[in-house]
């Protein structure tokens, strides 16, 4: 996704990233043409990974607002990877944040890997609950591990 600031007000005000590869044999996928030049499986530690998910997604939010001198308070809307609604309600329960300000679209196009976060923005969007000057995080975690955030001023 590509967005653009507006106005002076608007614009990203905080991002994180991490990575840790120790964590890769937790979700992965085990082949693909150029390793094995079979049709890879996705292989996942489904507790591990829902208890990384939660700690990471509700850290590096906790880390991206503290870099904008902003609260969970602050926040308008959540829009995270839609991986599943157990990690979003339980990261949501994790910050205090109330579940009604967190964008959940997975139910509608489920998890879509990468493209989750951009479709959760655009639907909010497109539906009027995200409107302009709205302070906004995006969230979301990947394979090997890698998650970050981003604060933004819509």
């Amino acid at each position: 996704v590509v967005l653009r600031g507006e106005d002076s007000e608007s614009g990203v005000l905080a991002t994180r990233l991490h990575a840790d590869g120790r964590h890769n044999q937790l979700l992965y996928v085990d082949g693909g043409p150029s390793t094995t030049q079979t049709v890879g499986k996705l292989r996942m530690k489904g507790q591990e990974v829902f208890r990384h998910a939660v700690t990471n997604l509700a850290e590096v939010l906790r880390e991206v607002l503290a870099a904008a001198d902003l609260t969970v308070a602050d926040i308008d809307w959540v829009v995270p990877h839609q991986a599943n609604r157990r990690i979003l309600d339980a990261t949501a329960r994790k910050l205090g944040l109330p579940a009604e300000r967190v964008v959940i679209t997975v139910d509608q196009h489920a998890n879509t890997s990468a493209a989750s976060v951009p479709l959760a923005l655009d639907t909010a969007v497109r539906d009027g609950r995200i409107k302009r000057g709205d302070l906004l995080v995006l969230e979301a975690m990947g394979g090997g591990f890698t998650w970050g955030a981003a604060a933004i001023r819509y």
